[in-house]
């Protein structure tokens, strides 16, 4: 019996914006922001336009790693709620900051977003969560 190799992680395409970078995968984008940036509308609008170009009739997720310290506006969640095909939203850090944070931003966004510590947690969660809507 044999056993099929395992799925490779290919990066789609990697963006290099002002402030930081995003990764796009199959189902799924994941930011890492520069230390001391601010994540603002404009900024968001990019990642929006990042999103209508590899995911306009598919479902996806984003995964926000927060390798470094940046500062967050939290209005940009109004218009990410508004993304009908995000289904995920993952943040990843180790830093207590961020989780406090986290506390406060889950607040202005009311679709499922969670925390972890580990990005590999992080992303089977959003791929799963991509997976079920996907079959809705």
């Amino acid at each position: 019996m044999g056993f099929g190799q395992a799925k490779k992680t290919v990066i789609v395409r990697e963006y290099r914006l002002e402030t930081g970078t995003v990764q796009v995968f199959d189902d799924y984008m994941v930011s890492v922001f520069d230390e001391g940036s601010t994540l603002t509308l404009e900024r968001v609008y990019q990642l929006i336009g990042i999103s209508e170009i590899h995911f306009r009739d598919k479902n996806f997720g984003l995964i926000s790693l927060r390798k470094n310290s940046y500062a967050i506006d939290p209005t940009i969640y109004d218009y990410l709620k508004e993304l009908k095909n995000l289904k995920a939203l993952a943040v990843v850090s180790i830093k207590e900051i961020d989780m406090h944070n986290f506390k406060i931003e889950k607040m202005f966004y009311k679709k499922p977003m969670k925390f972890f510590i580990e990005f590999d947690n992080a992303r089977a969660w959003v791929k799963k969560r991509v997976k079920i809507t996907r079959n809705l």
